[in-house]
């Protein structure tokens, strides 16, 4: 993949966050550097970026996609309040792609893990799920 301003912008822009942000939110940072890059343009270099593993991108239905800069297998909390998407500092299970392949047949290329409930912020307000 060749490399562009507008994609390295980007990245840094991704990387530089834990929150796991939308498209919107990463276009309205990277237009602080480079004013008359497009939304189009801003999901181009996502879509570019996750095929070539740079990125992930969380997805549930209903709700807007999220980007992650850290490309890693990790596990994730998304709270349940608020929607906020928080990494897990836990070692990936070890062996379940494994065996899940020799229990189904399948070939599994990874997994991906998420825990569901509310954050502490969430918990002190008192929020109860939706």
């Amino acid at each position: 993949m060749r490399k562009s301003r507008q994609r390295e912008a980007i990245l840094r822009v991704l990387r530089s966050t834990r929150s796991h942000p939308t498209a919107e939110w990463i276009y309205e940072e990277v237009r602080r550097e480079i004013p008359n890059i497009s939304l189009g343009t801003v999901y181009r270099n996502l879509r570019l970026l996750k095929e070539h593993g740079d990125i992930l991108e969380l997805e549930q239905a209903g709700t807007f996609r999220r980007f992650d800069g850290n490309a890693s297998n990790h596990y994730h909390f998304r709270c349940e309040g608020c929607g906020r998407v928080f990494d897990i500092d836990e070692p990936v299970v070890s062996g379940i792609d494994e065996r899940i392949e020799k229990k189904t047949g399948f070939r599994v290329s990874h997994h991906r893990l998420e825990f569901r409930g509310l954050c502490r912020e969430c918990l002190t307000d008192g929020r109860e799920k939706n």
